[in-house]
């Protein structure tokens, strides 16, 4: 073979290899990443995480196929939120997540301003994620669960399913950004019912076994989990608790109470996920934040543990179990 014809075979081939690099790059530019900001850790956020992807698959995208997921888990602690939603606006996602509530929210907003981001809240507009639900502009846009009406609901639930409670505890976590809403929408909801308000703060797993003991000593007949992240994630500590010191409780998610806790009420945390695959689907096609209205659930669910109810010596009245969405014998 003559040296011209081998220099000309050794160029093509570099030609070739140049361009094949090139199309595989482009191919695995082209697969989009989510950055998904987590409160609490895989294990116990697996039904929010299978409803994110039923939502993501139906607007087109599979994980491992044709979009990849960067995940980054907080454990709980709070304070971790802000380097952790640092760390994927640094990778670059093409979409945040922060599908864990309101401390994951914060975080993610005040990370970035361009990169787009989905959240849950409690109150979207008023803890100012959102100058309003329609229109919410800039980068972002999500889902709102109206947790400070509900948590009065709640409260008038639970009242009714105990009404010889006359001192009710309210576990809140201190560190939550919406506590003041919460601790006021509770109060005037206590002061409407006649009833005694006991307020316990916890915010690690050893100040919640704290709190039943606090709990106890003040005689406090039935309790009120509110919505919070990190509660969620110490359910299996919290309906234990519950049971062995027979106290009565309400809680936000429908997984409580298929755990083994008494009743929850709020929207469902499925549909919730969901939905907020879906938003993260769209923007990856194309859609803007800010022409995505942050929507609010149109249906909450009431669920009773009829076992439960047996084991703490509860007769849920009538009135309360006619209403049930869900009651799990």
């Amino acid at each position: 073979m003559r040296r011209r014809e081998f220099s000309t075979l050794l160029g093509g081939a570099a030609m070739a290899s140049t361009v094949w690099t090139s199309l595989l790059s482009a191919q695995q530019k082209a697969t989009p990443v989510i950055g998904f900001l987590g409160v609490s850790t895989p294990g116990l956020s697996a039904p929010s995480l299978a409803a994110l992807r039923q939502g993501l698959i139906e607007t087109g995208y599979v994980e491992g196929q044709n979009v990849a997921i960067e995940y980054r888990w907080a454990e709980g602690r709070y304070d971790r939120l802000p380097a952790l939603a640092a760390d994927l606006v640094g990778r670059r996602v093409d979409v945040l997540v922060a599908s864990s509530g309101d401390p994951a929210a914060y975080a993610a907003k005040s990370a970035t301003s361009t990169i787009p981001f989905v959240f849950t809240s409690g109150d979207a507009v008023g803890y100012g994620f959102v100058a309003s639900l329609a229109r919410p502009g800039g980068n972002l846009t999500g889902l709102s669960f109206l947790n400070p009406e509900l948590n009065p609901k709640r409260f008038e639930l639970l009242s009714e399913m105990v009404p010889q409670a006359k001192v009710i505890a309210l576990l809140v976590n201190p560190n939550s950004s919406s506590l003041e809403h919460v601790l006021r929408a509770v109060q005037q909801a206590a002061q409407a019912k006649g009833v005694q308000l006991h307020i316990l703060k916890a915010s690690t797993e050893s100040e919640v076994d704290a709190t039943f003991t606090s709990l106890v000593q003040r005689r406090a007949g039935a309790l009120l989990v509110s919505s919070d992240p990190f509660f969620y994630g110490r359910r299996e500590q919290l309906v234990a608790l519950a049971a062995h010191h027979t106290v009565p409780t309400i809680y936000e998610w429908r997984q409580f109470v298929v755990e083994g806790g008494l009743t929850s009420y709020g929207a469902s945390i499925t549909a919730v996920n969901r939905q907020v695959g879906i938003y993260v689907g769209k923007i990856l096609k194309g859609a803007k934040p800010a022409d995505l209205p942050v929507l609010q659930p149109t249906t909450f669910e009431l669920v009773i543990n009829m076992k439960t109810a047996k084991a703490l010596g509860l007769t849920v009245p009538p009135s309360v179990l006619s209403r049930a969405d869900e009651v799990i014998e």
